[in-house]
């Protein structure tokens, strides 16, 4: 009896732990199709993730949010949409090239132009200093000693 007892309390748990259903999918290309979605699709939660890794509760709603608009046969374009509506262009990997994303597209080119043009400059003036002890050493070279005789 207490065997008993336990195995429901151990029931009650796992079902109360917010264990997602399983997704049954009407075609493995409509499976491809979440999966590539769900893993563009950034988490509001844990920022790093996408809604596909993340276990929170509003990644699990967007995913089956998700996963309802692909039942109802809405395409992939019509869900990223609903989605930037919704959640602002963030929500994506991947936002569109506008006047208000242009920073996040230039950043990196800007950055790595900034980071050679400092070294650049940094082997230009090494450069100059190395032909400057060149130039001072040949010219230590060419004069003559000019040392006391010793006595």
């Amino acid at each position: 009896m207490k065997r008993y007892w336990l195995m429901l309390c151990l029931l009650l748990l796992c079902g109360l732990s917010g264990a997602e259903e399983p997704l049954v999918f009407d075609s493995p290309a409509q499976e491809a199709r979440f999966k590539a979605l769900t893993e563009e699709t950034r988490c509001l939660v844990c920022q790093n993730q996408s809604i596909a890794d993340s276990n929170v509760p509003l990644a699990q709603d967007l995913r089956r949010e998700v996963f309802l608009m692909l039942q109802a046969g809405q395409d992939d374009a019509t869900i990223k949409n609903f989605l930037v509506e919704r959640y602002g262009d963030f929500v994506l990997y991947r936002p569109p090239v506008r006047g208000n994303t242009l920073l996040l597209w230039l950043a990196p080119l800007l950055l790595m132009m900034g980071g050679a043009a400092v070294l650049a400059v940094t082997i230009k003036k090494r450069q100059v200093m190395l032909a400057a002890d060149a130039l001072a050493s040949a010219r230590e070279d060419a004069e003559p000693e000019t040392r006391d005789p010793a006595p």
